[in-house]
């Protein structure tokens, strides 16, 4: 064994504990909203950088098409499969859906594209994210998945059933105007 894959089972079997602990204490108050996280992220640990292998699940967020946004790509580490929502959600990523649709259609990803502010089109300058329905086909958020070895192509489930495995990548892309029209 690795001295990274001690400290990677060091760090997951430590986060396993705290969740594990955590579920001993009170009750949340009634009406308030709790997270339970999945036992498959529960023992994950997120890094900076895309997976070497199958270490893991690489993670990539791109809204470079958007002003003020950025292409990110995480690591995480897990030996089982995961749903593509549970590993955005591990990594810290807030995903906002529809209202018509729910969490089957992202509309927005850690509060981009803004809710107040034009997307930045030139098909539509005025055109703002309400999230109410299917985002403007100039303007959305798709979830794209490359497994071990293959290619980049379209996810054929949303966020919440979109099953991805170690060694495998998982990418939500911003499309503004046509482009970037892939990853």
């Amino acid at each position: 064994m690795t001295t990274t894959s001690r400290i990677l089972t060091l760090a997951a079997t430590a986060a396993l504990a705290f969740g594990l602990s955590a579920c001993s204490g009170s009750a949340a108050p009634a009406g308030s909203a709790t997270t339970t996280p999945s036992p498959t992220t529960a023992a994950s640990v997120v890094t900076d950088a895309a997976c070497t292998d199958d270490e893991g699940v690489t993670l990539v967020v791109d809204a470079s098409a958007l002003e003020g946004g950025e292409k990110t790509e995480h690591c995480l580490a897990t030996s089982d499969a995961v749903t593509a929502g549970d590993a955005f959600t591990t990594a810290g990523f807030e995903t906002e859906g529809t209202t018509e649709y729910g969490d089957q259609v992202v509309c927005r990803v850690d509060g981009l594209p803004s809710a107040t502010e034009p997307v930045g089109s030139t098909e539509d300058p005025a055109y703002v994210e309400a999230c109410e329905a299917m985002p403007a086909a100039f303007a959305y958020w798709s979830l794209w998945v490359k497994p071990a070895g293959g290619d980049w192509d379209y996810a054929q489930e949303g966020l919440a059933t979109q099953q991805v495995a170690p060694g495998d990548s998982v990418e939500l892309l911003f499309t503004l105007d046509g482009a970037p029209a892939a990853p």
